[in-house]
């Protein structure tokens, strides 16, 4: 595999990584048909822990099945699939080598009254099914987020050691913040800055809205006339607080919506120089054939 210029630029901004970490971050970089532009389309399926299987699932019966995932991503010519332990152990030989897979390693779900997550998968896991990188979510603003930021600094160096990437979901949450806080524009540079700092290689945030939440942040963003209105200037400024572009951010599909948001976002991520999507449930909750001509016209986004 010839790397190209521009994944050998971004392997060089993680001075730290032995070569193993960096050899698994060129294989995602490198895969699928965005392979080599430094641009990534990621399919995460995680929603049946954190949402049940009925929410997740029945829209599109297929999907079910774990095998139909692994495909999906294959067929769509994707970066990389990610999902809990069971998902990917129910595909792993089968799909050995034919993807590169991201090990999510800690969940919530439904029923649960709190926000935080329990830590469902180790990186021997990882290691034993042929992964690329684990996935790790954290709570900034919850009660619980030091726990969750102590258990990320743990399993990152187990991760980092074993020559693993490392993925972070930062999801603003907890009682300080509203549903409109949760994708404010200053909360969502704060969490994606947050992921950087615990060592992340790819972060994952959602599209930040023109909310600017806390008020200790509202004059500083007024005084530096930070452009909150257009949504490929918001995109912007995460990746700027993404070490200034040299950490790799995606965004996250959301909630399920019509093809015409998103293609609208993305179209914003593309200009503002976000790295990519990460499109769970408006890809495997539409029928096969919609969802491969969704993220193909996704793709030709980011292949400019």
């Amino acid at each position: 595999m010839q790397l190209t210029p521009k994944v050998k630029e971004i392997l060089s901004w993680y001075e730290s990584d032995n070569p193993g970490t960096k050899a698994n971050l060129a294989r995602i970089l490198m895969e699928g048909k965005l392979g080599g532009t430094g641009r990534l389309v990621i399919l995460p399926v995680d929603q049946g822990f954190e949402h049940g299987p009925a929410r997740s699932f029945a829209p599109n019966p297929a999907a079910y099945d774990p095998r139909y995932h692994f495909e999906l991503a294959i067929e769509a010519g994707l970066n990389a699939y990610a999902a809990p332990l069971g998902m990917i152990e129910a595909g792993a030989s089968s799909y050995a080598g034919a993807i590169p897979t991201i090990l999510k390693v800690n969940s919530s779900n439904s029923l649960s009254t709190t926000k935080d997550q329990a830590v469902t998968g180790s990186v021997s896991d990882a290691l034993r099914l042929g992964c690329s990188a684990i996935g790790f979510t954290i709570y900034p603003s919850s009660e619980y987020q030091f726990e969750m930021m102590e258990e990320l600094r743990e399993l990152t160096e187990e991760a980092k050691d074993a020559g693993l990437a490392v993925v972070v979901w930062s999801y603003p949450r907890g009682p300080m913040l509203d549903k409109t806080a949760e994708t404010a524009l200053d909360i969502c540079a704060y969490a994606a800055h947050m992921a950087a700092l615990m060592g992340a290689h790819i972060i994952k945030v959602k599209p930040p809205s023109a909310a600017i939440s806390l008020d200790a942040a509202k004059k500083t963003y007024e005084k530096h006339a930070v452009d909150v209105n257009d949504p490929a200037a918001r995109i912007a400024h995460v990746v700027q607080a993404c070490f200034n572009g040299r950490r790799l951010v995606v965004f996250s599909g959301g909630e399920a919506k019509e093809t015409g948001g998103i293609m609208e976002e993305v179209k914003a991520i593309h200009k503002g120089g976000g790295n990519g999507s990460i499109i769970g449930r408006n890809t495997f909750q539409r029928p096969r054939a919609e969802a491969l001509k969704l993220l193909a016209d996704v793709i030709a986004i980011y292949r400019g």
